[in-house]
């Protein structure tokens, strides 16, 4: 079973349909008990990381998510909910998020070229930087879909893939059996559900 952390952000649905898909059990949920008889969690969130944080810190699942991750548990974070797994954003202001991986989670604008659209959305292709169970099912170069306005920054050691749009950007992080997507795998057509069958299978 995979607890869909339930925190008051994220399609998470969707997200459970997709699951569904590939024969994957899960469950939306924000009991710490359900959560700790789960196999795998999975923290997904769209919205801006402030209020998402705040969230998840009100909600208890802030612990929760850090204390299973500590005991070994596979966790995947997807969109703002991989950005959250990261130490610091930098969204409107200097904002802590979990530090279950090194780094902190920029603007694109800093580092894509003048006349690019913000946020950058749409599909673009996977560069791999290091060999990643997650990617066991999936080839360089296959395309998947973001919806974004921030990047993970600082994070080298922990890159699993990057993209380009005007710059490489953090497409995929992972520290231990922490694991994170900027993009969507529910949005990504046949690549995505690779890549959560990979996850469903850690």
């Amino acid at each position: 079973m995979i607890a869909i952390i339930d925190y008051g952000v994220g399609n998470l649905f969707s997200l459970k349909s997709s699951l569904a898909e590939i024969g994957a059990e899960a469950v939306v949920t924000s009991d710490e008990k359900v959560i700790a008889e789960c196999d795998r969690i999975i923290l997904p969130g769209v919205g801006a990381f402030e209020d998402a944080a705040r969230k998840l810190r009100e909600s208890g699942m802030a612990e929760v998510v850090k204390k299973e991750a500590a005991a070994g548990k596979p966790l995947l974070g997807i969109c703002l909910g991989m950005q959250l797994m990261f130490d610091k954003g930098y969204e409107y202001g200097e904002h802590e998020g979990l530090g279950l991986i090194h780094g902190n989670v920029r603007p694109i604008a800093d580092v894509i070229p003048e006349g690019y659209k913000i946020p950058h959305i749409g599909w673009n292709l996977l560069k791999f930087t290091k060999k990643s169970p997650l990617f066991k099912y999936i080839k360089e170069g296959d395309y998947v879909y973001f919806v974004h306005s921030y990047y993970a920054a600082d994070c080298d050691e922990s890159v699993i893939a990057t993209t380009e749009y005007g710059a490489d950007l953090t497409a995929a992080a992972a520290n231990g059996n922490v694991y994170g997507c900027q993009f969507h795998p529910e949005k990504s057509g046949k690549v995505g559900m690779k890549i959560l069958k990979a996850f469903v299978e850690l």
